[in-house]
């Protein structure tokens, strides 16, 4: 009697999870809107409603472009991963579980923002999002490396570099959730300052 046929293969290609997480990241990357609005205000009022809501504007913002910035770089990642085995694949999906659960604490931040001792909390929250965001995209990234699931045109220093830089912001993030407690402003702008880094392209 023949074997039978494997249902999995040990390696596959990555277009499904490809295909998967971008969907993932655009539904996340539009929930951040819902949160915008200025509610009931009163006739000729609605300059100042609009000017009372600068903190979801801001925590928008940085939110979004925090997604947008991990899923261009996700994508460039995946640009060098050949084959996808089954550790990345449940790698990737707790990626994408940390993306889609940045709507909450972008709202959280949003809401309490300037609320007294409220705003520290929710303000280190909003950090501490974005630094379990940044430890499952480098476990991607370095299971990636380590498995020898990168193309072999890409060069072995340059793999090395990206693996080094997704780790640089781990340390930057766990600073900004010891920073919201002293104020919850600078580690929102820390978190943005961030984003600016890992948009800029890597230096050969």
């Amino acid at each position: 009697m023949a074997a039978p046929e494997p249902t999995e293969r040990p390696d596959t290609p990555t277009d499904r999870t490809e295909s998967f997480s971008d969907g993932v990241f655009a539904v996340a990357i539009t929930l951040l809107v819902l949160d915008l609005g200025v509610g009931t205000v009163s006739r000729g009022g609605l300059a100042s409603a609009l000017g009372r809501e600068w903190p979801h504007y801001a925590a928008f913002v940085v939110s979004f472009l925090t997604i947008g910035i991990i899923w261009i770089n996700h994508h460039a990642m995946f640009v060098r991963i050949a084959h996808v085995d089954r550790t990345l694949v449940f790698l990737n999906l707790l990626l994408l579980m940390t993306v889609t659960a940045i709507p909450f604490p972008t709202r959280l931040l949003a809401g309490y923002l300037h609320e007294g001792p409220d705003e520290r909390v929710a303000a280190a929250v909003y950090a501490g999002s974005f630094l379990v965001l940044s430890i499952a995209f480098s476990a991607v990234n370095t299971w990636s490396a380590r498995r020898a699931l990168v193309s072999e045109w890409f060069p072995a220093e340059q793999l090395r570099r990206q693996v080094r830089r997704g780790y640089i912001g781990l340390p930057v993030y766990a600073a900004a959730i010891g920073l919201a407690f002293a104020s919850a402003v600078v580690s929102l702008v820390l978190c943005a300052l961030i984003a600016v880094y890992y948009a800029l392209p890597q230096r050969v």
